[in-house]
């Protein structure tokens, strides 16, 4: 075959056909949880899969932990299980915690193969989409303007003036000796006693 002929069979040959991309799974419904693909620090990403059926239905064992730790009324309706892993679910429950509107607390749940045995392996609070957070941390470098640096380098005009005054004090007289205040008519201390 010929040169020509191999690269016009080239050009005719289809694309590799792509699929779809698949559907953004529906949200929850549940407040403050969401599929939304858009990812904010210190929001957990949860891992996608089937809880283990035995500790998702431990939600009175995680609402007890979870109540050792905080106030009474704290702790709102129970929101998910989410799994962790095999046998590692966590709970989550509504925050009700004044300051912490949008908060999820949280008891993470295991146990071992084959037993029934519930334990409790984590408890706390992780903030959800909802949740009012701090911004980014943003070093000192890139948080200065131009602006802010005028004003500081106008606040160094002000620094001479004040060690000049602070410096008269110190100037040599006329005659190239510094004025001794200790002794009377700036002679020294040994000639002051008439020795």
């Amino acid at each position: 075959m010929s040169e020509e002929a191999e690269q016009s069979t080239a050009v005719q040959q289809d694309p590799i056909p792509v699929a779809p991309a698949e559907p953004a799974a529906p949200a929850s419904g549940l407040p403050g949880i969401s599929a939304s693909p858009t990812r904010r620090a210190g929001v957990p990403v949860w891992r996608v899969g089937k809880p283990d059926p035995f500790l998702a239905a431990a939600v009175t064992e995680a609402r007890a932990a979870v109540e050792g730790i905080t106030v009474p009324g704290a702790i709102g309706p129970h929101l998910a299980a989410k799994s962790e892993g095999d046998r590692l679910v966590t709970h989550l429950f509504e925050s009700r915690l004044a300051g912490y509107q949008g908060w999820q607390w949280y008891a993470v749940l295991t146990r071992n193969s084959r037993s029934k045995a519930v334990t409790v392996s984590e408890l706390g609070m992780v903030p959800s989409e909802d949740s009012i957070l701090a911004p980014e941390w943003v070093p000192w470098a890139e948080r200065v303007r131009p602006e802010d640096a005028q004003e500081h380098h106008a606040g160094d005009q002000d620094v001479p003036v004040a060690h000049a005054v602070v410096a008269a004090d110190q100037v040599p007289d006329q005659d190239g000796q510094d004025d001794d205040a200790d002794s009377p008519d700036g002679a020294e201390p040994d000639q002051a006693d008439g020795a």
